[in-house]
């Protein structure tokens, strides 16, 4: 893994918006691996400026997103469709038919996680991912267990993940208790991956992750199974 330590969240995020920037720049047809939550916002508002000022196009551009909770509507303001819509998509000159977001409400989910991963392939693989890490080091919603499903499945989540994620609805009861997520084999097809983590209480996820020993405890410690992961952290998470 390549570390790169830079003093806070918006330099985090800006240096992360560079590797996207310098992506898009190259192959104007990439495929972004895209992920949720309060992590990569900055990275999106500076991609969004960016696009604005003429510095970098998304026309040609096809997403595949992370992970989505379930059940859950894609009209949802809670859905990680309705959060890329509005933290991205709605923002920027992509066409939203060529964003890939999981089907919070398929009647087969297991179906619906098998189509996705052929989609992907279909796409031709995706060129840059983007993850954030969970405090209790998951990837996705890959969580700890004693075993890790490698292709996108349908998983329950932990205590700990639905009470760090009930911040975002009106109470702990509206939290879905299911999602469907990429597995850590998808996500290791990815020809690059960034790793974004910022602050005090990633500490110690970001230190299992990298010090080079598998652990389905820690799902992030399978990164380092990839030849080229860069970890972008604030100073106060390494």
């Amino acid at each position: 893994m390549n570390l790169i330590v830079v003093k806070d969240y918006e330099a985090m995020s800006r240096k992360a918006a560079d590797i996207f920037s310098a992506l898009l720049t190259l192959k104007r047809d990439c495929v972004l691996g895209l992920a949720t939550g309060s992590t990569p916002v900055g990275m999106y508002k500076e991609l969004q400026r960016r696009n604005r000022n003429g510095e970098i196009s998304f026309k040609d551009v096809k997403t595949v997103n992370l992970d989505e909770y379930y059940p859950i509507s894609p009209d949802n303001e809670q859905s990680y469709r309705h959060f890329m819509n509005e933290n991205l998509f709605n923002h920027v000159d992509i066409n939203l038919s060529n964003t890939h977001v999981l089907n919070g409400l398929a009647e087969d989910p297991d179906k619906e996680c098998a189509e996705y991963d052929a989609l992907i392939d279909s796409l031709g693989g995706i060129d840059l991912q983007v993850l954030g890490i969970g405090r209790n080091g998951h990837i996705g919603f890959n969580e700890p267990d004693e075993f890790l499903v490698p292709v996108t499945h349908k998983t329950k989540l932990t205590e700990s993940t639905i009470e760090a994620n009930s911040r975002f609805f009106a109470s702990l009861d509206e939290v879905p208790r299911y999602s469907l997520t990429m597995g850590m084999g998808s996500i290791l097809k990815a020809r690059k991956i960034i790793i974004l983590v910022s602050g005090k209480e990633k500490k110690e996820a970001a230190r299992r992750m990298m010090e080079g020993v598998l652990d389905t405890r820690c799902p992030a410690s399978f990164l380092s199974l990839h030849p080229d992961v860069t970890v972008i952290a604030t100073e106060d998470a390494v």
